[in-house]
């Protein structure tokens, strides 16, 4: 992708001796290249800092309270999480 952005922007360039609107489109190129065309900058965290993506982090929080409430239920609720288990086990 960084060659077909590179080789298009040279292209661009050279026809802009003559005719300064192919300046503009080498810019815009560029722009968009590097706004949209290889992800936005920050969005990974850096290596070895221990941070977690908020995606994960969210899915993290989920599973944990996914958990919590089921440990909740089973021990409120024996009985029924018995029944359960059994069905689940059918």
């Amino acid at each position: 992708m960084r060659g077909i952005v590179a080789s298009g922007t040279v292209v661009l360039v050279i026809l802009g001796i003559g005719n300064h609107l192919w300046w503009l489109a080498a810019v815009a190129l560029l722009y968009l290249y590097a706004t949209h065309g290889r992800g936005s900058p920050g969005t990974t965290p850096p290596a070895g800092s221990g941070a977690l993506p908020d995606s994960y982090r969210a899915y993290r929080e989920r599973r944990d309270r996914q958990a919590k409430w089921e440990r909740r239920y089973r021990r409120e609720r024996p009985y029924e999480a018995r029944r359960q288990q059994r069905e689940k086990a059918r």
